[in-house]
Order: C-alpha cells, then structure tokens, then sequence
C-alpha cells in the first residue's frame, strides 16, 4: 500500500481532474463522440510508465449541476494501475450490508478489474429482480453483437413506379425533428430530380415483430416499442426520463414527415398509410449516433426506450425476431459468448422494468470487469457510459450522505417499487478500479436503500 500521503495525492488528482473535465463537457456535451471518446482511448489504452504532467490549476467549487462525463486522465488512468495488497473488504462492507434500509434480500460481488479477483461477495451468484442495472447486460451484448461503430438507420424508398415513398424504421429512438427535416429534404431532391412531385407516403414499422406494449402496459417510463419514432415519442420537451407518450409513435413520425416533404415541395396525397420498402435502393437515409454513444446516453440517463431498441438491434444481428422474446434469446447467446455467468439469469426485457428479469451480482460484476479487459475495447462504453457520483446522469442527485463516493465512484442505478440496485466502478485510494453489484430487494424505501447503497460504494473508495 502506498504511503498515506501518496494516495491523498491519488484521490485528489481523480477528483480534480472531474472538476477540470466539467468545462470541456459542457461545450462537447455527453454523447458528442469527442469529451466520451477520449474516455474510451485513455481506458482502452495500457498505462505508460514514467510520464510527467503538469500540474492541474487550483480546483473550482463543485457546481450545482456539472457537466457529464469526468476525464478520462482522472478517473480511468487507474484502470491498468498495480493491484498492490488486497485488503478484507468484509469488515467494512458487511455492516454496512446490514442496514435495515436494505431490506431482507441483499446480495453483494466486488472484484478487481485488473485481476479479476473477486474480493468480496455475499450471495454473489443468487439471481435477483435488477430493475434497470440490467442495462449493463442489455448493452454489454448489443455492443459484442454489433460492435460500438454500429449505426441504426432510417430510410425512404420510392416505388418502382415512382408514385409511393416509404419511410422505414429501422428502431432508431433517438431520431430528432432536425434528423427527419434532413431526411425529407433529401428525399424531395431526390424525387424532384426524378420528375416527381406528387406521391403517396407509406410507413414501414415491420422491423419489429410482437407486442408493441411492454407487459407494464402504457407507462410514461417507456413508449410502446416500435421500430419508428422520433423524440423516443415523447409529447413534452424533455429529453430523458419519465414524460407523456405518443400512442402511436410511427404515424406520429409519419404525419411529421408528410409535413416536411409538402414544405419542401412534394405534395402528399391522401394520408400516410402503413406499408412495406419495396425492393428498391433507398431514395435517402439517415443514421443515429455511433452505438458507443448510444450505449453511454443508455447507461447516464438510465433510457428505457434506447436499452429496449439495444435489445432488438442484438436480436436482429444474431437472426432472431426484434421482439421481446427474440431480444431475450439474443442477449443470453451473446452473454454466453462472453464467457459471462449466467445461471438462472432472465432478460425478459431490455430496459429492468419487467419484474421478471433476473441477473446476479456476480454477472454484473463479471460484465465489468470484462468492459475493463484491455483485450475488449469494444466493451468500454459499458465503464464510460457509467454515471458519475454526485455529478451525472441518475447519480447527479446522489452521495450527499457518502461523500467519499463522489467523483470516484461510477455505478448504474436501479430502481422499482421494492427493489433497489446499484452497479458499477469505484476507484479506490492505492488505484485500483473495482468493479461492485449490490443488489436488494423487498426494499422499505428507496429513500433509505439509495443511502445504503451510496455508503456501500463509497466505502470501496477506502475512506468513511
């Protein structure tokens, strides 16, 4: 172990370099490919010994509401360090395990990332009900299926004839009015420079097979899971979290690109019907965002429509129906490939807020410590994506009664009436990047099983 004085220096230098990365992240934003994807190179990258760096400037106060994603120099420079002495975790963690607020069910798995040594674990290989730190599974196979470059498209294709356009889902949730403008511009050019300037629209959402309507039914946690939308269909101006939903996201969608082809010169006669693409090449298209990028705005902001459309993309990349019962087949094959414990585990959907879902610690730390593996790079959106202690995404609002967590640790929330979950990274005062699960259940109150949790976490980063 280091001298006391070298690993204040340590976790001073990780918490001043997440004060350092707020104001960089806050013109890049979270998902920009640029703030995320320098995270991504530093982790993916071995440690090289003997380098010098300048000395950071003084700290700033913590602000009220940072901006995502802390640096990758401060926070997973630890992630190849030495894994020094292990200490006895259990005389720490093991009261704190037993906090009423915990509720009667509660497992626990904590490993070193660099070793892959668990260091800890109670009831480590039991399935629990993971509420949405089953994203962590739901992403850790659409990014080993498709790997983190993956785009999801959505295109326009005219008839053979030329009188029909159709526009086709292709389970992006993240399309935005600006993105289905573009599309309807190109499109118009397209069919203007074919001689055309009157069509019928038709729209084609058979992608997707099964029910559309998760088994909780209409929610405002997630809309009903069709593979065209715009805006994750969302009637408010909101960007994650709950909000009122579109019943109909794709004729919504549908109805919002007829408008935009009549403004730009196509006239659109009748109204947008349901169709399927002919077989033709695409008059136009557009993509989402890098799966990498989707996959960290799937983790920080705990996005139930994105971890459902993840699930179907992993489904349709290993020849499976994009529905629910597809999606679970696919995400346990991709899972199994990886070497991942998977005993009485359940994917019933992508997203955790099917009851019936089961994941243990163990798996969720052993996905982790996978994502950490310098010989995965593709796996580390899993770590970058994660929110940060105290700073963003669903964590933004938590650690005040743990401060030792902030900024050091990095975890996945998980939350239903009775169930609370918390999984993820801690970086620990020698420089060591553990990887944790605590899952509990038949939970009292999330307003004092969140706390528990907290205080769990940050007790891995060696200080109370």
């Amino acid at each position: 172990m280091p001298e006391p004085r070298t690993w204040q220096l340590t976790a001073g230098s990780a918490a001043l370099g997440l004060v350092l990365a707020a104001a960089a992240a806050a013109a890049a934003g979270p998902w920009d490919g640029g703030q995320r994807t320098a995270e991504r190179a530093r982790a993916a990258a071995p440690a090289a010994g003997g380098t010098r760096h300048a000395a950071p400037a003084p700290a700033a106060p913590r602000p009220e509401r940072p901006a995502p994603a802390p640096s990758a120099p401060g926070v997973l420079t630890p992630l190849h360090a030495p894994a020094g002495t292990t200490a006895d975790l259990a005389a720490v963690l093991v009261p704190l395990l037993a906090d009423p607020g915990l509720g009667p069910l509660r497992t626990a798995s904590v490993v070193d990332t660099a070793t892959g040594k668990q260091l800890y674990g109670e009831g480590a290989g039991t399935p629990m009900t993971p509420a949405s730190t089953v994203k962590i599974a739901t992403t850790a196979a659409a990014l080993s299926a498709l790997g983190p470059e993956h785009r999801i498209p959505t295109t326009v294709t005219a008839a053979p004839d030329g009188t029909t356009v159709t526009l086709t889902g292709g389970g992006d949730p993240t399309l935005d009015p600006a993105r289905l403008g573009a599309l309807a511009a190109d499109t118009a050019r397209a069919l203007k420079a074919a001689g055309r300037t009157s069509v019928r629209l038709a729209y084609d959402t058979s992608l997707y097979k099964g029910p559309a309507l998760h088994p909780i039914g209409p929610n405002d946690n997630l809309a009903p899971v069709v593979a065209l939308m715009t805006r994750e269909g969302r009637l408010d101006d909101s960007r994650s979290g709950p909000a009122p939903r579109t019943a109909d996201p794709a004729g919504d969608t549908a109805t919002a690109f007829a408008g935009l082809l009549t403004r730009a010169g196509i006239r659109i006669t009748g109204t947008p019907v349901p169709g399927r693409t002919p077989q033709a090449a695409p008059l136009a298209r557009t993509y989402s965002d890098p799966l990498a990028d989707l996959v960290e705005r799937t983790l920080t902001n705990s996005d139930n429509d994105l971890a459902e459309a993840l699930a179907r993309q992993t489904a349709l990349a290993r020849r499976q129906p994009a529905s629910f019962q597809g999606a679970e087949k696919a995400v346990r094959d991709e899972l199994t490939r990886l070497g991942a414990p998977l005993a009485g585990a359940r994917f019933a959907d992508g997203s955790g807020l099917d009851r019936r879902d089961r994941v243990s610690a163990a798996l969720l730390t052993g996905l982790l410590t996978r994502a950490a593996d310098p010989a995965r790079p593709a796996l580390r959106p899993l770590l970058t994506g994660l929110p940060v202690g105290g700073f963003t995404g669903t964590l933004a609002d938590r650690y005040d009664t743990a401060p030792a967590g902030l900024g050091l640790v990095r975890a996945k929330t998980g939350t239903l009436t009775g169930v609370n979950t918390l999984a993820g990274t801690a970086v620990t005062p020698d420089g060591r990047l553990l990887a944790f699960a605590f899952l509990a259940g038949r939970t009292l109150s999330p307003y004092e099983a969140q706390p528990a949790l907290d205080r769990l976490s940050a007790a891995l980063a060696g200080r109370k």
